[in-house]
């Protein structure tokens, strides 16, 4: 993810927007290899409150040695969307390239409002159409999604859109786009 400028990317979209308050509580959704999450610690640094959501325990205990690296002291939670139940609400969501592999993205984008109070965040990272997500497919069999797809699922599951953001460079120009909602 970091040669490929994903994590960079990360940190350009969560720099470009609203900053969190020190004490808030963050769950990366999905977190893979936990380059979101690291990147909101390069911005928030290793105090951030952070839980680690992941199905994989591989992908679980390669995050969390991520963002130990960098001092941090986070919580791990091995379960997919639907069997999560956090103990209380988040003050933000970061799901990067998850949306795309979920059998049903309104179910879950409607699940994870959920899991917060109105005016939460949520920054997804989602695959967008370009020739270079094929090359992706051939791997991971993810979806791409149009902005005004992202958009209306948003809309029809408590959250507002807030902002997109175009990443600037490298890979992530081309495959990816950011959005910010804030739940309604």
């Amino acid at each position: 993810m970091r040669t490929l400028g994903y994590s960079d990317a990360y940190l350009g979209f969560l720099a470009s927007g609203p900053r969190a308050r020190a004490v808030d509580h963050v769950c990366d959704v999905g977190c893979g290899t936990g380059a979101f999450a690291e990147a909101w610690m390069g911005i928030y640094g290793a105090a951030a409150n952070v839980t680690l959501m992941d199905p994989s325990e591989l992908m679980l205990d390669r995050a969390a040695a991520a963002l130990m690296r960098r001092g941090g002291d986070v919580a791990t939670v091995q379960a997919g969307i639907e069997g999560f139940r956090p103990t209380g609400p988040f003050d933000h969501l970061l799901m990067a390239h998850v949306i795309e592999h979920v059998p049903d993205p309104t179910a879950a984008l409607r699940q994870l409002r959920g899991w917060v109070t109105p005016g939460a965040r949520l920054w997804l990272v989602v695959s967008k159409p370009h020739w270079c997500n094929a090359i992706i497919w051939l791997q991971w069999r993810h979806r791409a999604f149009q902005e005004v797809e992202v958009t209306a699922v948003l809309q029809d599951t408590g959250w507002r859109l807030e902002d997109t953001y175009a990443f600037p460079s490298g890979p992530p120009s081309r495959t990816s786009r950011g959005y910010l909602a804030t739940a309604i």
